[in-house]
């Protein structure tokens, strides 16, 4: 391709290189001419040159940050670079494979059949299956057998627990980490190259006493693996890190591309970031896209520090590129997210900007309760539905699973369909159903599935016992007489007659609702304690779940309105319903990155949601909180609507009992930037009947809102 004059750059362009960006060839000519020029110039990077630079993309939300580095490939390859010698790493195999076909699409645009297999890469993929073909090609170098296997994190949890249990830290007098959380807590100190003292301090603090044995297991974890030869997939990266530094293998390695791609680098952790680096201590041929302001897996080990010290890794600077125009939102939508992101106290400086243009501005929505947030969204989503936005096309979004409790149930009495993304749906949750199963037992003796869960809560009972007493129970004039003549293995008598106690209270009549669920609560937590690490996170849903039950007048009410048989579902995805095409999407914020919408929810916009009052610990998670918020904004394509819930339902907090607190709007929205928002306040009939005394800042936004109508 022939070099082409400089063009004048869009005076909404934040890169202080734009101004060397080639002109646009006659499109017939220029297979690039669809970029804009922040993306050409990063398609056309030092291409000619001896050596190729490092580079880093600043892609923000919605820039086209996929279609870029497709160019980009493709671009390589036509200058004559090798297919076989660049090296792409994703996150997914999808977008791998999502990326290879790009690039192949546009040399196939403009070398036609003479393109061939050209765009083939076969050294695309993530960074866990490239670091196991090279541990495979290297394996005798390193002491590996080349016929090593690998763990998936199932087999490894069950390693981790045979191991626990040889070492005898299943006998321990006080409660021992389940394997699982053993497992986390070795994952990550490997992917974050932190001292376990500091990991336990900073994630894992219930178990710092533990220190010393968790120490003892992970050496002897480490020694299983090596006597089975198999692998896990921490070692995968472990392994292709120690050879990276290693100063006669990281040389080697690294000769074998010519380029390395590294896609969505804020989500990279500092393992990763060490592959790099040991791979190209020079930056030669190195480029990365991402973007700071989208860096919020900190909980997998991800650090946002790999794409802010990005340009000073290696030898030679970085050269920054920033990708700042817009795609997907409408302008207002950009210039409420960009406020909030530019109170963060460290970043790489960009400011969105669209050719999208619209009249109406985001809205800030100040709902007494979370009962009335629930039915405001439900009634805001079917008005978009009757305008004609599609309920595939909005989403509701959430800090944690555990907020969308009552919207699903207002969803569920609507007969709104719905699929939620990132951990299970409220009410499947193992806990939530735990203390379910138990008021269905009570509820109905008959029904053996809820029995079945329940009767091996209790230690000592396993499957044959619970069958045992099921099959009494069944045959007895009365289930309770069989329950309470049941003679239960000895191990099991103290918790027994605990049962017995709560059973027999369920089964009374004329036990006034919902006095059954606080016992089903009280009976349950210390079994939950037992059962569960996280154990007060989960505490908070069954509190939650009380007060959902409040609702409700009876005990039998409350059974069949929830009652439901939906698809199996994962911690990740709770799939559609079958018999609707159409359907809303809920999705936690960390699961909707990547994702977009006509219309976006966010609910419980306070501080103590967003932020997490669990993430407010240090600068960096409050930072990241933040971040939270901003892709959450980001996923908006024409209407956004932040929900501010003024009253909350706090359960036995401190030595204050069950009470109601009032919110704070979240603090990244701070006054300056209301500009940005159309404030609405939605005040309810019953609310204004009510003689209770409206919250000070409701009234204080009615009062300022109506001042301005006389202005």
């Amino acid at each position: 391709m022939s070099a082409a004059a400089a063009v004048a750059v869009p005076a909404h362009s934040s890169d202080p290189l734009a101004a060397s960006v080639p002109a646009a060839l006659p499109p017939v000519d220029d297979p690039f001419a669809s970029l804009n020029p922040a993306q050409r110039l990063a398609v056309e990077h030092d291409i000619g040159a001896a050596a190729s630079r490092p580079l880093l993309v600043v892609a923000g939300a919605g820039s086209g940050k996929t279609n870029t580095l497709a160019h980009r490939v493709a671009r390589l390859i036509m200058a004559g670079a090798d297919p076989q010698r660049i090296l792409l790493l994703t996150f997914s195999r999808r977008a791998a494979n999502e990326m290879t076909q790009r690039a192949g699409n546009v040399l196939q645009r403009i070398m036609g059949g003479s393109a061939g297999g050209v765009a083939t890469l076969p050294w695309a993929g993530t960074f866990h299956s490239i670091g196991a073909r090279l541990l495979r090609e290297f394996s005798g170098r390193i002491g590996l057998d080349e016929s090593f296997t690998i763990h998936d994190r199932g087999d490894s949890e069950d390693l981790m627990g045979l191991v626990r249990h040889e070492i005898g830290l299943t006998q321990t007098a006080k409660r021992f980490p389940l394997k699982g959380t053993c497992l986390s807590i070795y994952s990550r100190v490997v992917n974050s190259r932190e001292p376990l003292d500091l990991v336990l301090q900073s994630t894992f603090p219930w178990c710092c006493e533990w220190e010393a044995e968790l120490k003892r297991l992970f050496g002897a974890y480490v020694d299983a693996k090596q006597e089975q030869n198999v692998l896990d997939y921490d070692d995968l990266l472990l392994f292709w890190a120690e050879m990276a530094s290693d100063p006669e293998l990281g040389p080697e390695i690294g000769s074998l591309f010519d380029h390395v791609l590294v896609d969505e680098y804020q989500d990279t952790n500092r393992l990763q970031a060490a592959i790099i680096t040991g791979m190209k201590p020079g930056g030669e041929g190195v480029m990365v896209v991402g973007d700071d302001a989208q860096s919020i897996y900190s909980f997998r080990g991800a650090t946002v520090r790999n794409i802010l010290d990005f340009p000073g890794q290696f030898s030679q600077p970085a050269q920054v590129i920033t990708l700042d125009r817009n795609y997907r939102s409408t302008q207002p939508i950009l210039d409420a997210s960009n406020a909030v992101i530019a109170a963060a106290l460290e970043r790489h400086a960009k400011t969105l900007w669209t050719d999208k243009v619209a009249s109406s501005l985001p809205q800030l929505v100040l709902i007494p309760d979370e009962a009335e947030q629930a039915r405001w969204v439900c009634n805001r989503i079917l008005e978009h539905r009757e305008a004609g936005i599609k309920l595939t096309t909005q989403a509701v979004l959430f800090r944690a699973a555990s907020h969308s409790a009552a919207l699903e149930l207002e969803l569920m009495r609507r007969n709104i369909p719905f699929v939620k993304f990132g951990g299970l749906k409220f009410l499947e949750a193992s806990h939530i159903k735990d203390v379910l199963a138990v008021l269905r037992f009570a509820q109905n003796p008959n029904g053996r599935m809820a029995g079945f869960r329940v009767l091996q809560l209790i230690p000592g009972i396993g499957p044959a016992t619970a069958t045992r007493l099921l099959d009494a129970m069944a045959a007895a004039p009365e289930a309770l007489d069989a329950v309470e003549a049941f003679t239960p293995p000895s191990k099991s008598q103290g918790d027994w007659q605990d049962f017995v106690t709560l059973y027999r209270r369920l089964r009374t009549p004329g036990l006034r609702w919902p006095a059954d669920i606080e016992l089903v609560r009280d009976w349950y937590l210390p079994h939950l304690e037992r059962l569960h690490d996280d154990a007060t996170v989960r505490a908070a849903d069954v509190a939650q779940l009380a007060q959902l039950a409040g609702g409700h007048g009876t005990r039998e009410s409350f059974l069949a309105e929830i009652t439901l048989d939906p698809p199996e579902a994962t911690s990740d995805r709770a799939g559609p319903p079958l018999l609707d095409e159409d359907y809303l999407i809920l999705s936690t914020i960390h699961s909707s990155k990547g994702q977009e919408w006509k219309s976006v929810h966010v609910l419980n916009v306070v501080d103590g949601c967003i932020p997490s009052d669990m993430s407010t610990g240090s600068a960096e998670e409050i930072e990241e909180e933040r971040r939270l918020l901003y892709v959450a904004m980001t996923r908006a394509r024409e209407h956004l609507h932040l929900v501010v819930p003024n009253r909350f339902f706090i359960k036995q907090q401190s030595q204050m009992g069950d009470r109601h607190v009032y919110a704070a709007r979240t603090r990244f929205v701070t006054p300056a930037m209301l500009k940005h928002f159309e404030e609405c306040v939605w005040i309810t009939a019953d609310t204004a009947k009510s003689n209770k005394p409206m919250p000070d800042s409701v009234r204080m936004l009615v009062r300022d809102r109506a001042r301005s109508a006389w202005k």
